[in-house]
């Protein structure tokens, strides 16, 4: 589905449309494809937003725990940037002169 068509969304399908973002942001995490993820993710958690507290009951707690936990945990603004300070190398004992 195209992102000019998400507008278009209203009801089952717009939960349907959830549904298959949050599961493929999923797939794509699980095969280690961050921006693939990510851009799955965002998309999803946008159309999230639209649904009306009724609507949000009919997906899957799994898929929306996902979704609001465990992704936030790793896309959302608190996490840190890939490849920013990352711990130096452990270095052995000191050589004895």
């Amino acid at each position: 589905m195209q992102r000019g068509r998400d507008e278009e969304l209203r009801g089952e399908a717009l939960v349907k449309e959830v549904c298959r973002l949050i599961r493929s942001a999923r797939s794509h995490w699980d095969a280690h494809e961050n921006a693939s993820c990510r851009s799955e993710r965002d998309r999803a958690m946008a159309l999230y937003e639209r649904l009306s507290g009724e609507e949000r009951k009919l997906i899957p707690q799994v898929l929306r725990v996902w979704l609001r936990y465990r992704s936030e945990k790793y896309f959302g603004p608190g996490r840190t940037a890939p490849g920013s300070k990352r711990k130096p190398p452990k270095r052995g004992p000191a050589p004895k002169t």
